[in-house]
């Protein structure tokens, strides 16, 4: 997986999953990725079904119409060490590593698997949460 240092945020802080995600969404527009319209699907997608993964990770990403606004396919790494809460009071789900990502086709299925199967070690999770430059991060997304 390729990562430009540029799509890697370090020490972020959120009040709300929506600011979350629309930062990732940003990102993504910034980077050529996605059209405008896309961040607008990311918060829909995640009223349909959470983009929390467990293991303190989620992955904000459109829904399945919104694949028109896509230009190609990328993904962001936004670490929020303090974490921001994916769920809700009574059940807390916080997440403290956030991979934003846009596929082209069937791209985005792809890049789910492999941040999925990655951060199903929660060890993995913890290295990306505690590390101190954006080069740890893409050294640590390399090994994937």
């Amino acid at each position: 997986m390729t990562l430009p240092s540029e799509m890697v945020d370090l020490n972020q802080s959120f009040q709300t999953k929506e600011e979350a995600i629309r930062f990732c969404g940003r990102k993504l527009v910034d980077a050529g990725c996605v059209k405008e319209d896309y961040i607008a699907a990311m918060l829909e997608r995640n009223e349909m079904l959470s983009v929390y993964m467990g293991n303190f990770i989620a992955i904000p990403h459109g829904t399945d119409e919104a694949k028109k606004y896509v230009k190609k396919s990328g993904i962001c790494v936004v670490q929020v060490p303090e974490g921001v809460n994916f769920g809700t009071a009574e059940e807390p789900q916080i997440v403290t590593v956030l991979f934003g990502i846009a596929g082209v086709g069937d791209d985005h299925l792809a890049l789910i698997q492999q941040i999925a199967l990655y951060c199903s070690d929660v060890n993995n999770v913890v290295l990306l949460a505690d590390a101190l430059t954006k080069e740890d991060i893409i050294r640590q997304l390399q090994t994937t």
